[in-house]
């Protein structure tokens, strides 16, 4: 079996030209991470739509980088395969550039991290109260997870050639 991504942009943005090389880079990760029978959709929006997701999810009135929505369902297709509706991602790309300017990394990086991050997320791994932090190693196992899925891929690029 395989694995089902959905990518798509807020309504009334512009669909970047990398769409592919993300979806792409997800497969990638879903394999790195051993995940396999998920579907899952990822959205990037404004800062604006992910501020609102925040509010009303989380009581938050305030933008962030990255929203998961875990679902953890499973169907039964048409095949007889049974699928994982592992959720929803939501991604910032006004708060992608903020972060990516912040931990001095470039958007490709950035990009790559928060996507990881999303998928973890979707898969019941939580990071508590410590975040990704400048200059700071990972001491939780969804972090340093996050840290070695990066690693392994670091040779795949979405924004870069």
């Amino acid at each position: 079996m395989t694995n089902r991504v959905l990518l798509s942009v807020e309504e009334g943005m512009e669909e970047p030209a990398w769409m592919e090389k993300a979806e792409s880079f997800l497969y990638s990760v879903l394999e790195t991470a051993g995940f396999n029978g998920e579907e899952f959709s990822v959205m990037f929006c404004t800062d604006e739509t992910i501020r609102d997701l925040n509010k009303n999810y989380r009581n938050i009135d305030e933008p962030t980088d990255v929203l998961s929505f875990e679902n953890g369902e499973t169907y039964t297709d048409e095949d007889n395969n049974t699928w994982k509706e592992a959720g929803d991602i939501a991604i910032s790309l006004e708060t992608l550039k903020k972060n990516a300017e912040y931990f001095d990394v470039g958007e490709d990086e950035e990009l790559k991290r928060l996507l990881v991050h999303g998928v973890l997320h979707l898969n019941g791994y939580d990071h508590g109260e410590e975040h990704v932090s400048k200059g700071v190693e990972p001491v939780c196992e969804m972090l340093k997870l996050q840290k070695d899925i990066l690693e392994k891929l670091k040779e795949i690029h979405i924004l870069e050639n």
